[in-house]
């Protein structure tokens, strides 16, 4: 499975691919996309084109979102709001679903914290995945997309487990031959 994780933000959106491979977890690619100092409308517009091309390169399976975050002020809540739904349509037009995970949830599946600093989150990306993220909002993003992967992917039962699950479905069972007599 394949999940491209998103750090959305208007003047920086981190994003990482994360692809789960059995029990291994392999970073594909990290970057962040930053839109420049322009207009907000002009850099949503960026925002929304440059993250159509990596989910166009990343072949993912899902989204995996970061939720918003009650920061400092209201304008900067209403912006990181705009940007995140950029995200959203961006991976609903490309036919993904979308799952999102609150910044304590995420940082706690990375890194065994809930409160943990950014420099902890690279050092994190460092020790799970073996890259250096460019940034911090890709460490973040890879953190997000491993959540989804912690959170949401079925681990598989031992083979043994699923053969003796079928051989008791088809064992007569006791109490309904016992209760028909």
């Amino acid at each position: 499975m394949i999940v491209l994780g998103i750090d959305p933000g208007s003047r920086r959106c981190g994003y990482g691919v994360v692809q789960r491979s059995g029990s291994r977890l392999l970073a594909l690619s990290a970057g962040a996309i930053e839109p420049g100092n322009l207009p907000l409308a002009e850099r949503l517009a960026r925002l929304l084109a440059d993250l159509s091309d990596v989910i166009a390169g990343s072949r993912a399976d899902a989204v995996s979102v970061e939720s918003a975050f009650c920061g400092a002020s209201a304008r900067s809540a209403l912006v990181l709001g705009q940007a995140r739904g950029v995200v959203l349509a961006a991976a609903a037009r490309a036919g993904l679903p979308v799952f999102e995970y609150a910044p304590a949830e995420v940082k706690r599946a990375f890194t065994g914290s809930g409160r943990a600093g950014k420099a902890q989150m690279v050092r994190s990306a460092r020790a799970l995945l073996g890259v250096e993220p460019c940034s911090a909002d890709a460490a973040d993003a890879l953190a997000v997309a491993v959540c989804h992967l912690a959170r949401r992917a079925p681990t598989p039962l031992p083979r043994r487990h699923l053969e003796a699950a079928a051989r008791a479905r088809l064992r007569p069972s006791v109490r309904r031959y016992g209760a028909a007599r």
